[in-house]
């Protein structure tokens, strides 16, 4: 779980704290990675970075042609270069009831991130409101999204991904 927080900070981030730099997509090479994150004091040994890669539940990390990125959630100004997608009917997104009053006039916004997260499933949807208290899903109309122009990315790991969510397309519990 260490490693992946820290990967997960540096790579979505801080890069520049263990002097990486990201491509405008995000890719840093693993060697790269491997050598900055052992000059300051975290060394990872290329095995557990593979395990990490491949046992993450939520499948932060993408590898290829030997480097690495966040999937999605950055900071730090990346284009992940995902086309456009058709959403489902349906996505869903988990929060905390006090945020509630804010979402209802406001909708969804990425607040420090670049897009708004969206789960394929209520059970997703659940766990990630669970990280800040008790967990409210919502479920967003991103099929009417759609139709009305707005769009839609889904990143390597399933996470479904808009600049916003307008408040008239949230469905709230209750």
């Amino acid at each position: 779980m260490k490693v992946s927080k820290y990967l997960a900070k540096h790579l979505r981030h801080q890069p520049e704290r263990i002097g990486l730099v990201l491509d405008p997509h995000g890719w840093t090479g693993i060697d790269t990675l491997l050598a900055a994150t052992a000059a300051h004091g975290f060394p990872i040994s290329r095995a557990e970075l593979d395990h990490v890669v491949a046992a993450n539940d939520k499948k932060r990390f993408a590898v290829e042609d030997g480097r690495i990125r966040a999937s999605q959630g950055h900071t730090v100004a990346v284009d992940l270069d995902l086309p456009p997608a058709e959403p489902p009917a349906y996505l869903y997104h988990g929060t905390v009831g006090d945020r509630l009053p804010a979402i209802r006039t406001e909708g969804l916004r990425p607040m420090a991130r670049h897009d708004v997260h969206l789960s394929p499933d209520r059970e997703t949807a659940t766990r990630v409101g669970a990280r800040r208290g008790r967990p409210v899903v919502l479920s967003v109309d991103t099929g009417a999204m759609h139709r009305a122009g707005h769009v839609f990315r889904v990143s390597a790991n399933g996470v479904w991904l808009t600049p916003a969510v307008p408040p008239e397309f949230i469905r709230f519990p209750g």
